[in-house]
């Protein structure tokens, strides 16, 4: 049966008059009527890519922890972060210091530093050899490592949710997306936007792109500034609140529906002036696939989207190599 058409009980708009704001989904309809949440995420998915996830669960003193230990960490000398520098493993794993990363064809790094966890492996698994291992400032600061693996785990597990819902949404069995990130190459961001009231021009926190991987559970920003583009080109302000969850669909998804999941631009820009003194802390877990999935554009959702292949043949393992490239995060030529 084909799904049916969202009502104000699945996805609540919130609009002001003359705006657009992305659409807020409750996670407790998925327990009281799971037909009407799954196509409330996918119409979501479908039309802008975005929504806001409220009763997602994850508590606010786990939030205010993990910001808290981002926070101070970020604090410390640089000669104490860069004890960590993921240079090495193309900002994967540790410490990436301010503008190195820079949005997929700009001119300027983006005005952020950044921590990154990932997937954790036994030493007998398959992918052990393939992903970089995890790093940690336990001696300096021990609560660190519980906060932000406490994070990983929740967001990961509640994007394994949503990927089973879409799944559903595409006429696919509930573990069609979760199988592909089932121990996927899944990271953890904690992002750092420091004051910015002597920014270089043109450069801003956080230049236009869309992001790579499947799906991205962004525990929202410590402060505004996140801006969603709209079908129109008009920029969507997504406000801070701490008891939402922000939800994107990501570059892989776009490519393996044959884009009628739409992975959206959106940018983080930089405050008015009177609060270019402050910091901006935001999380953001991207749900990857593993390395060797087939991100080809499955024939039934080809069908459902013109009948032509619109994206590549290619695994996760080559997008996402191809993509850190592109944004300054690895050199052409590492294999």
């Amino acid at each position: 049966a084909p799904p049916r058409a969202a009502t104000p009980a699945m996805c609540v708009s919130r609009r002001k008059p003359g705006t657009r704001e992305i659409p807020v989904i409750d996670l407790g309809l998925l327990k009281t009527d799971r037909a009407a949440f799954v196509q409330a995420v996918g119409a979501a998915l479908e039309d802008i890519g975005f929504f806001a996830l409220e009763g997602h669960g994850v508590s606010a003193a786990a939030i205010d922890g993990a910001y808290a230990e981002g926070q101070a960490f970020f604090a410390r000398p640089l000669g104490e972060k860069l004890a960590f520098d993921a240079t090495g493993n193309g900002g994967q794993r540790g410490y990436t210091p301010m503008c190195q990363e820079h949005a997929k064809d700009a001119t300027q790094p983006d005005l952020k530093e950044f921590w990154q966890t990932g997937q954790r492996c036994s030493a007998d698994h398959p992918l052990a050899s393939v992903y970089p291992p995890n790093v940690w400032p336990d001696e300096m600061q021990p609560s660190f490592r519980p906060a932000v693996d406490g994070m990983y785990s929740s967001l990961e597990a509640l994007a394994m949710q949503l990927l089973g819902c879409a799944s559903e949404y595409l006429g696919q069995r509930t573990d069609w997306l979760p199988s592909m990130a089932q121990d996927g190459n899944t990271i953890l961001r904690v992002l750092h936007y420091p004051p910015c009231k002597d920014a270089p021009a043109g450069a801003v926190r956080s230049a236009e792109h869309e992001d790579i991987n499947l799906m991205t559970m962004l525990v929202s920003g410590t402060a505004d500034g996140l801006q969603v583009k709209d079908h129109d080109g008009q920029w969507i302000s997504v406000p801070g609140n701490k008891e939402q969850i922000i939800v994107d669909a990501g570059d892989m998804l776009q490519n393996v529906t044959n884009g009628l999941f739409k992975a959206t631009t959106h940018r983080v820009i930089n405050p008015a002036a009177g609060d270019a003194d402050n910091s901006r802390y935001s999380m953001p877990l991207f749900a990857h696939p593993r390395p060797e999935v087939d991100l080809t554009p499955l024939p039934a959702l080809v069908e459902r989207t013109g009948g032509v292949a619109k994206y590549p043949s290619i695994t996760a393992g080559e997008f996402l190599h191809k993509r850190l490239v592109e944004i300054g995060l690895i050199p052409a030529d590492d294999k």
